[in-house]
């Protein structure tokens, strides 16, 4: 996903950075292979368990595209979001369950178009834990640092006080994806 060069460089700018701005909420969740990935909680409406079979396939998607789920009498669109990104497609991934660990995205809603915001449900491999952090400690990458199923989808990258890596995802990007009518 990123090179090993780019991880070290990151890390060691990561220790020296400067003061803190203002802490924003962020939710932490897994991608197979071990990919720690955070997007703002702000973006999110909830996180949920869906059965398998719940999930109705739509012919003609692409591949990330899993289908339609009933979310409170309302059509939610779901998606791989480690297929979407270029990571192991749900299907594959070694610890499937009976269900589908999801959370459903909404977007700003900007444009005057837009009466109300869109939602889509993202399918993912685990739900971690909420993070505080300061947006302005979100770094961005080289280009060359970044698969490119991923670049179209990253806002940055993370480096905890601990060292840790989390990958940021830009959720208006993860919107703009999805296939129009």
């Amino acid at each position: 996903m990123m090179s090993d060069a780019f991880l070290r460089d990151l890390g060691q700018t990561a220790s020296g950075s400067g003061g803190r701005g203002r802490e924003e909420q962020f939710l932490r969740f897994y991608l197979e292979p071990d990919t720690k990935v955070m997007l703002p909680v702000a973006q999110l409406t909830e996180v949920l368990t869906i059965p398998l079979g719940q999930i109705i396939p739509i012919p003609h998607m692409p591949a990330w595209v899993m289908g339609v789920y009933n979310w409170r009498g309302e059509i939610l669109w779901m998606v791989d979001l480690g297929q979407l990104v270029g990571l192991t497609p749900w299907h594959q991934q070694s610890f499937k369950g009976s269900t589908y660990r999801a959370f459903v995205l909404k977007s700003a809603g900007k444009s005057e178009t837009a009466a109300k915001s869109q939602t889509l449900g993202l399918v993912i491999s685990r739900v971690d834990d909420i993070e505080w952090c300061d947006p302005a400690q979100i770094q961005s990458p080289p280009a060359s640092a970044v698969e490119p199923g991923l670049a179209p989808f990253l806002r940055g990258f993370w480096v905890k006080p601990d060292g840790e890596i989390l990958v940021a995802l830009e959720g208006e990007a993860i919107m703009a994806a999805m296939p129009k009518s």
